[in-house]
Order: structure tokens, then sequence, then C-alpha cells
């Protein structure tokens, strides 16, 4: 398992991707599938949102293609273990392992899901297989008539400690979300109270958190940005 992640990595080029990949085109590429972070939830953990309904795969595919999205997903995972958890954990006093993920299904379509199933499962692949256990806490929001019942059909092909940490949700989800998650910083959009001006990047570029908080950002620097400003 440890040769196959080396072989992995020196194949990809993990560890010189920060100097190596530059997601220029990330901007554009956030108004047809959002993918962001801001700030944490109330265990200290960096709230990660991805809005699946709204992806928009003809237009994205316009501007990237699937080897650079990868690309960049591979540089998030990087950035998430050698940036934002560690200044999430200074923030919280002590160790932060794993992330909170909202996964927004509104608008959502078997269209839409099918046009990034290829994507999802290259996706999945690398996050199982090279960055585990790095799920604390995933919320499905939104989720369609009938979801519920079809997950409930795979449950008992899965993890048990998988499907504890996974809760699936309507359209009636916010009182959920903030048990888990402080009112400021859950953006108001999904119920909260955190807001980002559009000068900032707005809420899909601003990337809100302790890795920008010079009070939490340690040897290693604060989180680069994946594309020029």
């Amino acid at each position: 398992m440890y040769e196959n992640c080396e072989k992995w990595r020196k194949d990809f080029g993990v560890d010189t991707i920060f100097e190596d990949f530059h997601y220029d085109e990330k901007p554009l590429v956030a108004k047809y599938y959002p993918q962001y972070y801001h700030k944490t939830d109330k265990e200290g953990r960096p709230l990660y949102f991805e809005e699946l309904g709204s992806v928009n795969l003809t237009e994205m595919y316009k501007i990237t293609n699937q080897e650079r999205m990868l690309r960049n997903l591979v540089w998030e995972y990087e950035s998430f273990v050698r940036y934002r958890l560690p200044a999430c954990s200074r923030q919280a006093g002590y160790l932060v392992e794993t992330s909170c993920t909202i996964l927004d299904l509104k608008g959502i379509s078997i269209s839409a899901a099918a046009q990034v199933l290829s994507y999802v499962k290259e996706a999945s692949n690398i996050g199982q297989n090279y960055y585990p256990e790095r799920m604390g806490k995933f919320y499905l929001i939104n989720a369609p008539f009938g979801f519920s019942t079809a997950f409930r059909l795979f449950k008992p092909f899965l993890d048990p400690v998988t499907v504890s940490k996974i809760f699936i949700l309507g359209s009636s989800y916010q009182k959920e979300l903030l048990k888990q998650i402080p009112a400021e910083n859950l953006p108001v959009k999904f119920g909260g109270k955190s807001e980002v001006d559009e000068s900032q990047g707005g809420l899909y570029l601003s990337d809100v958190g302790p890795w920008r908080n010079p009070k939490f950002i340690g040897p290693e620097g604060e989180a680069p940005t994946a594309f020029k400003l």
C-alpha cells in the first residue's frame, strides 16, 4: 500500500504540484461547478462545499478538462493536509484531521449526475486510495425524493464507520447543519449568517478560514492559491 502510494505520488508529480500546476481557469470553472472551502464547523474542521446540482459540464469543458480537474483535486488535497489542517488545529487547540463536507444536490438531474460520473469515480478513487480517513462528517442536502431509499440499498456494501458519518437531508436541512456549524460560519445561502463581499472573490473564490489568518499560520506558511490573482 505504502509503495503503491509513493509510486503514484512520484508518477503524478504530487510533491511539486504547487510549483508545477496552476489552475488559472478556476474562477471560470467555479461558475459551472462550485467547489470551495469556507471557515470551520463546531469541532474546528474545514468546511468543504460542493454544489453538484449547479454543474454545467458542457460549458465547463469549454475551458478545462477532466485531467486538469483531477490535478486540481490533488492540489486541493495537498493544500488541505499541508496548510488547512495545521491552521485549523492551531485555532482549535487540538489536532484536527478531517473535514466537514456539504454536498448540495439542489436542482440535480439524472443527466447532470451522469455527466460528472466519470470525474466523480476518478476523484473517489484518489480520495480512498491516497487520502483515506479525511472525512469527518458528510451532509447531502436538498436530496431529491427517493434518494434516501436508494442509499439504503447500498449501505450494506459500505464500511459502517463511513455510513455513520453520512447524513442525507431534504430541503429542510438548516436545523441539522446548524447543530454542527456555527451560524456565523455557515453561508447565508445555506441558512447561516456568513457573507463574503464579491470584491474578496465571493463565496466561491474567497477561501476564508484559519489558513488565511496570520494568527494560525505556522512555519509551513499560508495556503497557496490554485490560480493567479
